[in-house]
């Protein structure tokens, strides 16, 4: 078979040629903007969770779902709590893009004491109240008089054996702010770091006298805890204080009967105070990942619970750390207005390169209008080139250096080839004209002139 040639009239192919270069500027520009600005987010992020009965591990597998359907492969990176998360994302040798993280988790025991050093951090939000759980065993606390009473305040913890929650958790720096605030040293409590399993088993074998958990209701560890018999919660009877005093407390109630409506637990209002947790991001993750996250976590969270009101969370006010633009873009507008309508892939990289887009074709106007005088000298060309070789017969006519006879065959060979030669209508005046000298020089070449 022959070789297949695709055949252009040729003011096509003219047209073609003068559009050539400027389209080829305008791929450059968009290959480069493309690879500046990174429309595309990495196909791989790594959320750092917690532990595995924990409510950041179930949180976590949410999450996973939600960016598994944009083709976002989430993996999640357990750990012992948001103090070890918090470590992490400060540390860019450690692997992790996005990890949940609590108020008050920090080493500092006071605000002014905290770290901010290490990578930059930026808030996704907060995404949902986590308590304070102060589980004892009833028998435990003791009035002077030795009857057993409620537990109302920290002090009441003093000689007995308390978990305050394992090392890398954001509990145990939780707890020591609490402890600070109210004037008692660590040393006055029997404290423990097991890990939230060996506690609770610790603590319902007698070996512990209380246990300490700042997590969200979900953790299934709170739920059996709520529901055991001979163990009861603390009321924080002091809860609006602490929320006056410490700038990421805030207090809660814990309503009647809401962990079990059919045996009225708990019996009565608890006071409770909480922390709140948040998603937190290293400075610099791409902003389409900020995006969807937020996305998701507002699907996630945004449902009613123990403590909040449906819409309450995720929410971008009171974090405690500066909240990233594109999360900010979201909680202020919702989803970009192409996603409601395109795919996310392609929306994305709209809306990421619009003002690309936008510059090119700014630069692109005044370019386009170079087209039509290279498109007019091109064909103009196609004319008046055979011009030099019409002028050179002429010369060698006049100083009489090559015979007529031959003249006259390269002028019948130019005038074949200008018969091939194809022109818009607007341009024949000058391909006549070419013919018509073309003749003016064949009467020169004849005998007698």
């Amino acid at each position: 078979m022959g070789r297949f040639r695709l055949s252009l009239p040729p003011i096509t192919r003219e047209w073609l040629v003068a559009l050539a270069p400027i389209a080829l500027l305008v791929v450059l520009a968009l290959w480069g903007a493309f690879v500046v600005l990174r429309p595309n987010p990495p196909r791989k992020v790594v959320l750092l969770t917690g532990t595995e009965q924990g409510a950041y591990a179930e949180f976590g597998r949410r999450y996973a779902q939600q960016l598994r359907r944009y083709g976002i492969e989430v993996e999640l990176r357990e750990t012992r709590g948001a103090a070890e998360n918090l470590r992490m994302l400060r540390d860019p040798a450690q692997p992790g893009d996005v990890g949940f993280v609590q108020g008050g988790s920090s080493e500092a025991v006071r605000a002014v004491d905290e770290d901010t050093g290490g990578h930059p951090l930026e808030s996704l939000g907060g995404l949902f109240y986590e308590p304070v759980w102060l589980f004892y065993r009833e028998a435990a606390i003791r009035n002077k008089a030795g009857r057993t009473v409620a537990l109302t305040e920290l002090a009441q913890l003093q000689g007995l054996r308390v978990n305050t929650g394992s090392r890398g958790s954001g509990a145990p720096n939780l707890f020591s702010k609490l402890l600070f605030a109210n004037r008692i040293e660590r040393s006055a409590i029997k404290e423990s770091r097991l890990d939230p399993t060996p506690a609770v088993s610790a603590f319902l074998a007698g070996e512990l006298d209380a246990i300490v958990f700042v997590s969200a209701p979900e953790s299934p560890l709170v739920q059996m805890l709520l529901l055991t018999p001979g163990v009861k919660l603390a009321d924080f009877a002091q809860s609006d204080a602490y929320a006056r005093r410490l700038p990421f407390v805030t207090a809660l109630t814990l309503p009647q009967g809401v962990a079990d409506l059919a045996h009225n637990i708990p019996a009565q209002d608890v006071h409770l105070i909480a922390t709140t947790a948040e998603l937190i991001a290293r400075e610099g993750t791409h902003p389409a990942l900020v995006q969807l996250f937020v996305q998701a976590a507002q699907k996630i969270h945004g449902a009613t619970g123990w403590f909040a009101r449906a819409g309450q969370f995720p929410r971008a006010t009171d974090t405690s750390w500066p909240l990233a633009a594109e999360a900010a873009r979201i909680y202020r507008g919702g989803p970009p207005l192409l996603q409601r309508y395109l795919p996310f892939w392609i929306a994305n990289v709209i809306d990421r390169m619009w003002v690309a887009f936008a510059s090119i074709l700014v630069v692109l106007i005044p370019l386009v209008r170079l087209i039509p005088p290279l498109y007019t000298f091109r064909i103009r060309s196609r004319v008046f080139r055979w011009y030099r070789q019409l002028r050179e017969i002429e010369a060698q006519r006049l100083d009489g250096s090559t015979p007529h006879e031959r003249l006259a065959d390269e002028l019948n060979t130019l005038e074949a080839r200008v018969e091939r030669i194809a022109v818009p209508l607007s341009y024949t005046d000058q391909l006549y004209s070419l013919k018509s000298h073309i003749d003016l020089v064949r009467s020169r070449l004849r005998p007698g002139r």
